[in-house]
C-alpha cells in the first residue's frame, strides 16, 4: 500500500499549491484561477524546477512555495524526522 505524504501546502491570493511525497515520488498539484497543474516528480529538485517553468504560477507564487519548502525541511530536520535527505532522489 502507498501511504501519501502531505510535505507543504502553500496558499496566496493567486492560487495554492500543494507538495506531497507518495512511493518515492514528489507529487505537485497547483491551481489558481482558471488553470491547474498536476505533475509527478523523482525528487523535489525537479518538482520545483517544474513549478519554476509553469506560466501560470507567478513569481510570487512561486517564492512563498520555496519559503514554506525550506521552512519544512527545517522543522523536520530539527524535530529528527524527514528531512531533506529523506526525499526521493535527495542526496
Amino acid at each position: 500500500m502507498s501511504v501519501t505524504r502531505h510535505f507543504s501546502d502553500t496558499r496566496t491570493d493567486e492560487g495554492r499549491v500543494r507538495v506531497l511525497v507518495r512511493a518515492g515520488q514528489v507529487v505537485v498539484e497547483a491551481e489558481g484561477p482558471g488553470w491547474r497543474h498536476h505533475s509527478v516528480h523523482p525528487d523535489l529538485a525537479d518538482a520545483t524546477l517544474e513549478l519554476a517553468w509553469l506560466p501560470a504560477l507567478s513569481a510570487r507564487l512561486y517564492g512563498a512555495v520555496m519559503q514554506e519548502i525550506e521552512r519544512q525541511l527545517r522543522l523536520n530536520r530539527a524535530a529528527g524526522g524527514f528531512g531533506d535527505t529523506d526525499l526521493p532522489g535527495a542526496a
